[in-house]
């Protein structure tokens, strides 16, 4: 930032302030029991949020028993220790405490939000669900019935339809290939024995990643997360997930649907975090399908021809495969011509690459964007925890915007034959597409 200034002896002087850094405020908490947290201090709030994630998510679900994490997640707040459900959920909204759990395909993850004041009672509350949930049969139906409720829509929908013929031709026989949230097949088969099993296997403390945000001291959070956590086991009995390449290139699913809009699923291989042309593409993706208004897919797809109202592409990583995945919804009539616009946008980033304008718009919103993930506490700590899951260091948090702001236009030529040339998309279409 520039700040200028005034004074009797001359002109106006121009002082650079350097940004503040992110990272300097993250403390590195160890407790007596050996566990690691990260903690940003912040007392302008009487507020503490809490993150963690523990190793193993859906892909953790046992054959023919999918849907097994997601409905763990939604049970360990349905009563723990001596509170039943009724009882546990009276004691969270008497003091305004927030407790949730969810999973997605390679971690399971806990939240806590809490004034300051009751955060004894919050920490209390989240040692009774993390080591003592309950499974009661009668809560265990209830979310049972909820989660085949949600499935019966799904089975109508075509978004869900070509997103799970996607998913299975570009995993087949893995469990990224399953449906997390299960089937109807699947989810009335999972009993309380699986969902203690699955507990006993996720619960463990090796891997356990921890940050919180507000205003609570290091000393303090050391014994809250010793009481919470140090009781778990060291380790657990997680399933090994085996590294998967995105199969089904050249592939078109269709699953046929009576309804006047054709929705597609595509993608190919993407480019893992850790690989050194990751932000590169990062950058690319936002110039074909990641941005809003500036992506060349919503000008050519959307305002040039009016073939879709929203047009999408992302890089999605896992713990054992990395994609580029997009989609789209069209008139029947216009999918095929939809999805060759699609592909021939992609073929010209692999020949040609972007321009130096497309790179600068990128490099800008991404850079300006990013602060945007940390306007609230339980943003912040959904970040720290994410920084840990893919190892990356605290300094990342000041290195990123660099690391954006130093992609050159052949970085962005490099990672986009590495991701588009020569290949041909895995496409999954919901609906009676027409030519295609």
């Amino acid at each position: 930032m520039n700040v200028q200034s005034q004074n009797a002896a001359g002109p106006a002087t121009t002082t650079l302030v350097a940004p503040q850094s992110r990272a300097s405020k993250v403390q590195r908490v160890v407790t007596k029991s050996g566990l690691e947290a990260w903690l940003v201090e912040d007392y302008a709030v009487p507020l503490v949020a809490v993150e963690f994630a523990l190793e193993g998510g859906s892909s953790q679900d046992a054959i023919g028993k999918a849907g097994t994490a997601t409905m763990l997640g939604a049970l360990m707040d349905e009563g723990a220790g001596s509170l039943d459900a009724e009882a546990f959920h009276k004691a969270l909204d008497d003091k305004a405490i927030e407790i949730s759990f969810s999973a997605d395909s390679d971690t399971f993850h806990g939240r806590l939000k809490t004034m300051t004041r009751n955060v004894d009672a919050a920490f209390a509350l989240l040692k009774l669900a993390v080591n003592e949930p309950r499974f009661d049969t009668d809560a265990i139906e209830r979310v049972r019935a909820q989660m085949e409720a949600g499935l019966r829509a799904e089975a109508n929908d075509p978004d869900a339809m070509a997103a799970k013929a996607w998913r299975q031709a570009a995993f087949p026989d893995h469990p990224y290939g399953r449906a997390s949230r299960g089937t109807m097949e699947s989810v009335p088969a999972i009993t309380r024995d699986d969902l203690v099993a699955m507990h006993r296997a996720i619960m463990q403390r090796t891997g356990l990643k921890i940050a919180v945000v507000g205003a609570i001291d290091r000393d303090r959070l050391a014994i809250l997360l010793d009481d919470v956590f140090a009781g778990l086991p060291e380790s657990g009995s997680l399933i090994s997930v085996p590294q998967i390449t995105l199969q089904g290139l050249g592939e078109r699913k269709i699953i046929d649907v009576d309804v006047p809009q054709a929705t597609i699923r595509f993608g190919l291989p993407g480019i893992a975090l850790k690989d050194p042309d990751h932000i590169p593409a990062m950058v690319l993706n936002h110039i074909l399908g990641g941005g809003i208004f500036s992506a060349r897919l919503f000008r050519e797809v959307r305002e040039k021809r009016g073939l879709a109202y929203s047009v999408h592409s992302q890089l999605a990583t896992y713990r054992h495969s990395s994609t580029f995945v997009g989609g789209t919804s069209t008139k029947n009539e216009r999918a095929a011509e939809s999805l060759s616009v699609i592909e021939d946008e992609i073929s010209k980033l692999a020949a040609d690459g972007p321009t130096a304008e497309e790179l600068d718009k990128a490099q800008k919103y991404l850079i300006g964007s990013f602060a945007l993930r940390f306007d609230t506490s339980t943003k912040i700590a959904g970040q720290l925890v994410r920084l840990q899951i893919e190892e990356l260091p605290v300094t990342y948090l000041d290195e990123r915007n660099g690391l954006v702001a130093a992609v050159a236009l052949e970085d962005t030529h490099r990672a986009a034959r590495r991701l588009f040339d020569g290949k041909k998309m895995l496409v999954a279409v919901a609906g009676r597409p027409v030519g295609m």
